[in-house]
């Protein structure tokens, strides 16, 4: 299922409520898309019923003028599979949330985020996961790249581990890569555990410049610096790509971080 919400102008305000509920042991990915120009305001409701496997994909593609502020709130029950990724490459300012709770035992949870924010951009992104039931799994993972002077990023990851939470697995991690001078990545990973019986818990935030090691590898093999570059910055933010699963949706995003690549002033 694929929804598009398209601005109609920089001051027009759109406001959205959305509802998804995947039923009982269904199957199904719902694609959300944003275009144009406008100050949006969203919020999303999601119901996984048990057993149900359900990816949710939010894609961020507005005009330069555009402002975005979304919350998206999950329920995940016994034995469900919920599977979200925000992609965010256009606007001039996006914040959003994206929350998930579990209703049932054994079910999971995967929060993916990609951003890649130009000169003048603030793309904010804030995760929630509360593991309020036992033996249930979470895993977040948010990369970005910056660049251009004044690009902003900020990333903040909560995750609650409640005292009945027992058998709980749950890591989240953020890394950002600066490809140029004058940017900013705001990371900060929060955890807190109420609760000694669990499977594994943990957290990351890695920010910094290209890996020389690497560059020196391809361009040791002929490959101009530029491209090697590129091919670094691809690869890097190809981990979330791949994680869509659908691939005319891979290759379409692919071909517009390959677009935010070619207009880099090393």
């Amino acid at each position: 299922m694929r929804l598009v919400l398209t601005g109609n102008g920089a001051g027009r305000r759109t406001n959205s409520h959305v509802v998804i509920e995947a039923g009982v042991n269904s199957r199904s990915v719902v694609i959300i898309e944003h275009d144009g120009t406008a100050d949006h305001n969203g919020n999303v409701e999601i119901l996984v019923r048990e057993g149900a496997h359900l990816t949710v994909v939010s894609l961020q593609l507005w005009g330069d003028d555009a402002q975005h502020l979304a919350q998206h709130d999950a329920e995940v029950a016994k034995d469900a599979v919920y599977k979200h990724i925000a992609v965010s490459l256009g606007g001039r300012i996006v914040r959003m949330n994206s929350n998930v709770r579990f209703a049932g035992e054994g079910a999971e949870a995967e929060l993916l985020g990609l951003y890649f924010a130009d000169a003048g951009q603030h793309l904010e992104h804030r995760s929630f996961v509360d593991h309020n039931v036992a033996n249930c799994k979470s895993n977040v993972l948010y990369k970005g790249a910056l660049q251009g002077k004044g690009a902003h990023t900020v990333w903040v990851g909560d995750v609650l581990i409640q005292k009945q939470a027992e058998g709980t697995d749950s890591y989240e991690k953020n890394q950002n890569l600066v490809l140029t001078e004058g940017c900013r990545a705001d990371s900060v990973p929060n955890l807190e555990i109420e609760t000694g019986l669990i499977e594994g818990a943990g957290h990351a935030s890695a920010t910094g410049r290209f890996d020389d090691e690497h560059l020196f590898y391809l361009m040791a093999r002929g490959i101009p610096e530029d491209v090697a570059r590129r091919l670094v910055v691809r690869g890097f933010l190809n981990e979330i790509i791949q994680q869509i699963k659908v691939p005319a949706l891979e290759e379409r995003l692919t071909e517009a971080v390959e677009r935010e690549l070619t207009a880099i002033d090393y």
